[in-house]
């Protein structure tokens, strides 16, 4: 005899404030969040954006850990600016190293601190923000509210679903690598080749997917309709002005320090 067993249903994750914001508003917070930071080069503004979004970390709805994993590019990449910035930016101050072209000094130090922290300020509302916005309400917002042309619209849509997919052959590919006894045979080879592959597979399915698409009609030029009604409300208000607030509270700190200053300055 036979059992049937009746998997328990999925436990959802729990809503987040954010989830209510519209992802026009979204688009306009990475805006706010994210110009200051690019015209203006210190460390205290960058800090100080970092330490206020990780306190707002719960208003998101995104776990630590799984904000810790999706920001390692950021940990990867985020060095290698600072180190640039290290070597190679205009000494002023103190010198306390050179070699060839490159000099540490007081200000480049500075630099190099500024440029890595800055690295984690701008991508991390990226993280935050965007990790659980839907596709489809990302569609309906941009059509509604943003108004932008429906067959733009539809090709985002394709392509925040085909990141998903991305991610699954990567998987599959580290794999059957690993099936094969060449998984964990040099790390730096391996991600260049398997970047290469990943490129191929991408450029494959969007080509078919783009075929189909014109196809079914999605490329016609009539004016479409939307099943789900899209629209800004006095919770987004709420939320623009708290970006506002927390660039002005990272701004306000850098002046408050004394280490404010644009870029090139």
């Amino acid at each position: 005899m036979t059992t049937l067993r009746v998997a328990a249903p999925a436990v959802l994750t729990r809503g987040a404030l954010l989830d209510d914001i519209n992802p026009v508003s979204k688009i306009i917070a990475m805006v706010i969040l994210s110009v200051p930071l690019i015209v203006t080069i210190d460390w205290v503004s960058a800090a100080v954006a970092i330490a206020i979004e990780l306190v707002l970390l719960p208003l998101c709805g995104l776990a630590l850990g799984a904000l810790l994993r999706r920001a390692v590019p950021l940990a990867m990449f985020a060095p290698i600016a600072g180190i640039s910035m290290l070597l190679y930016a205009e000494p002023e101050g103190r010198v306390h190293a050179q070699f060839l072209t490159a000099t540490i000094s007081d200000s480049s130090i500075q630099l190099a601190v500024a440029v890595t922290l800055r690295v984690f300020a701008l991508g991390l509302p990226t993280i935050l923000l965007f990790s659980r916005v839907d596709s489809t309400e990302l569609a309906d917002a941009l059509a509604q509210v943003a108004r932008l042309p429906a067959r733009l619209v539809l090709g985002v849509v394709a392509g925040v679903r085909l990141l998903g997919l991305f991610i699954d052959d990567w998987r599959s590919m580290e794999l059957a690598r690993r099936a094969r006894g060449v998984g964990d045979a040099a790390p730096i080879r391996r991600l260049f080749s398997m970047s290469f592959q990943l490129l191929v597979f991408a450029v494959r399915r969007g080509t078919k997917l783009a075929t189909a698409m014109e196809a079914r009609g999605f490329g016609a030029q009539s004016t479409r309709t939307w099943a789900r009604p899209s629209s800004l409300s006095w919770r987004d208000a709420v939320f623009l002005l708290g970006c506002v607030a927390v660039m002005a509270a990272a701004i306000g700190g850098a002046v408050a320090a004394g280490t404010f200053r644009f870029v090139g300055s």
